[in-house]
């Protein structure tokens, strides 16, 4: 038939969340953990390329900003106020370094946020991850 596609049937076994988290985190497909989770930056494959697992079930909308948001503030905060302690950095310096430090860092650590975030989904069968 054409327009047939392989779908694989759920038989409600457990699905181990830490290990999907980590493989989420590394952006591989959690069901098989070699397919890649994202087909951009931040735009998930609507399918696994190696196992075919359907991953546009998802629901991550800002919950992974949000995480980034909170980790970010529980690690700059302190580190500002530190760095501003210890060191004589005038303000004009400080005004350029933190913007550019956080902008960086989010950008960094917004992918593997979401595919973590994602994976969850995935292990819990939450949303479009459910079965039937």
């Amino acid at each position: 038939m054409t327009g047939e596609r392989n779908e694989k049937v759920d038989d409600g076994t457990d699905r181990p969340a830490r290990r999907a988290i980590g493989l989420g985190l590394q952006g591989k497909c959690p069901a098989c953990g070699s397919g890649r989770l994202f087909r951009s930056f931040l735009k998930p494959a609507d399918r696994c390329p190696s196992c075919g697992e359907a991953l546009d079930g998802h629901q991550a909308d800002d919950f992974p900003a949000y995480i980034v948001i909170l980790l970010l503030g529980h690690i700059l905060v302190p580190t500002m106020i530190e760095v501003n302690h210890l060191f004589d950095i005038p303000l004009l310096w400080q005004s350029i370094l933190w913007p550019v430090l956080t902008i960086l860092l989010a950008v960094a650590l917004i992918q593997p946020v979401k595919g973590a975030v994602i994976a969850f989904q995935w292990a819990r069968r939450m949303h479009g991850f459910a079965p039937g």
